[in-house]
């Protein structure tokens, strides 16, 4: 599985309610999702199997909260695309990578 399954640049990536990049690279590849900055330097990187990957219910925009080696990200996607607008689904689009690469990661 060559394939980029997900791709978004421009994302706010935050730690902690500390803004670790406001224009970093979510990417998920070969079963494995990757967190970077906007200079290409990886912040974090697990298998898909071992994130969980979430819609905070008590925001409006499109984010995505996702916990990878037990350290847990606010991902703030699409904020920088003025062609589409803010809650297009960028969120969703990536909660659904995550579960389609769960799905297709072979076992043993």
């Amino acid at each position: 599985m060559a394939d980029t399954e997900f791709n978004a640049r421009g994302v706010r990536i935050e730690r902690f309610l500390r803004s670790v990049t406001r224009a970093g690279q979510v990417s998920i590849k070969d079963g494995r999702l990757q967190l970077l900055t906007s200079y290409g330097r990886e912040i974090d990187s697990a298998p898909v199997q071992s994130v969980r990957a979430s819609k905070p219910w008590f925001v409006d925009g499109d984010q995505a909260m996702a916990t990878l080696n037990g350290t847990r990200y606010r991902l703030t996607l699409g904020q920088h695309d003025a062609a589409k607008p803010s809650g297009s689904g960028a969120a969703s689009r990536f909660l659904d990578a995550v579960r389609s690469a769960r799905g297709h990661v072979r076992k043993g």
